[in-house]
């Protein structure tokens, strides 16, 4: 299908009528194609190999990761390699973000945020740096995309994208007789002490975080608070996730990549939403809640509850795990974290029993601090081993 692409076309494109998935043809840039398939949308290039004459196919990026302009710009380079009689696929073979899909391809199984990564060079690299062959970006260039990142998601963000920005350019560097990283020292934006952080709320800010109604976010709130979950852990929860009482975060969504069965306190069950959808919290059935900054913003001033992360709900579940009496380790294993050493390795017991009485502790001292009344220390019941 041939028609003049939009912003507007590209966000609500959807495969055409009894397909599985649909290619559209830019009018401005012959060749340029939005596939859109069901979840997922993606640019390609289509011409006549130089080589052989055979109709061919090059593959440059998502939408919206790449945008509608990023791929015109990318397929008229293309174009342009064409008209020289060169192949644009082997030249692509050394684009940035050719030699990041073959890090992350090569180097996946052994990293734990694989998914991660591949998120912040989506959103934050790719578009910039992705088609530029990657001997040719230079310290200035990278130095810019950095600025622009500290100016939209702030020098943390900004610090993060430059060490997976430098993992892969040193891997490359390895693997090449020639190519030498442009990153040097002191193109952070912060130091390594000032990223630590200790922020747990206080009982004063959880009683106004408990207390603020914002619909499906405020639930979402509550729910990071009782089950201690990573945010996209909690945001991407689906319902085949949940089994009566228990969620099992599946291995493949997982940081330490092995299932973790999470027993829900009745206080977190309480607040899962009528059966709807796909996702648990979602905004419109039908995809996950995000757009988390807007969200906290208004949540912030409408609890008065500020200077906090999403992970620092992670941090006072932990903190409060501890005040309830919950033993260290069953508490770690809440968590999700693997216990290290000859236990970690020998010790299968999963906790089930005493993880579940961990978190009906932390739903019952959060349940006193809210309502005001003593919170004491919780004796718990030592599991059978």
């Amino acid at each position: 299908m041939r028609l003049l692409l939009t912003d507007r076309f590209c966000e609500r494109a959807k495969p055409a009528q009894g397909q599985t998935q649909t290619d559209y043809f830019d009018e401005q840039v012959s060749g340029l194609a939005l596939r859109v398939a069901e979840g997922h949308k993606a640019w390609s290039f289509h011409f006549t190999s130089p080589g052989n004459g055979k109709r061919a196919r090059l593959t440059f990026g998502s939408y919206p990761a790449t945008s509608l302009g990023a791929a015109r710009t990318r397929a008229t380079e293309a174009k342009a390699l064409v008209e020289e009689g060169k192949d644009p696929r082997s030249v692509e073979a050394e684009t940035f973000q050719a030699v990041c899909e073959d890090y992350l391809r090569r180097e996946g199984k052994k990293l734990r945020s694989l998914d991660w990564r591949k998120g912040v060079l989506e959103r934050h690299v790719y578009p910039t740096l992705g088609h530029r062959p990657i001997a040719e970006i230079q310290r200035s260039e990278i130095v810019r995309l950095l600025d622009k990142i500290e100016d939209r998601s702030g020098a943390t963000m900004a610090d993060r994208t430059l060490a997976v920005i430098r993992k892969i350019m040193n891997w490359h560097a390895s693997r090449s007789d020639d190519f030498r990283t442009p990153i040097v020292k002191g193109m952070a934006r912060t130091k390594p002490s000032e990223l630590a952080r200790e922020r747990t709320l206080t009982d004063d800010e959880l009683r106004k975080i408990w207390r603020t109604d914002a619909g499906v976010f405020g639930r979402f709130i509550r729910f990071l608070l009782l089950t201690g979950a990573r945010r996209n852990e909690a945001s991407e929860l689906t319902w085949d996730e949940i089994d009566g009482g228990d969620w099992t975060l599946p291995a493949a969504r997982n940081k330490t990549k092995v299932d973790l069965v999470r027993p829900l306190s009745k206080a977190a069950q309480a607040l899962l939403p009528a059966k709807q959808g796909k996702y648990v919290f979602s905004t419109d059935d039908a995809t996950p809640i995000s757009g988390f900054s807007k969200f906290k913003a208004a949540f912030d001033k409408a609890s008065g509850v500020t200077d906090y992360t999403l992970h620092d709900l992670r941090r006072t579940a932990r903190s409060l795990m501890s005040r309830a009496g919950v033993p260290s380790d069953h508490a770690e294993r809440c968590l999700g974290y693997v216990i290290g050493g000859v236990r970690g390795v020998y010790d299968r017991h999963e906790y089930h029993a005493e993880k579940q009485q961990a978190f009906e502790a932390l739903a019952g001292i959060i349940e006193r601090i809210v309502t005001g009344t003593q919170a004491g220390v919780v004796q718990l019941k030592r599991g059978k081993r």
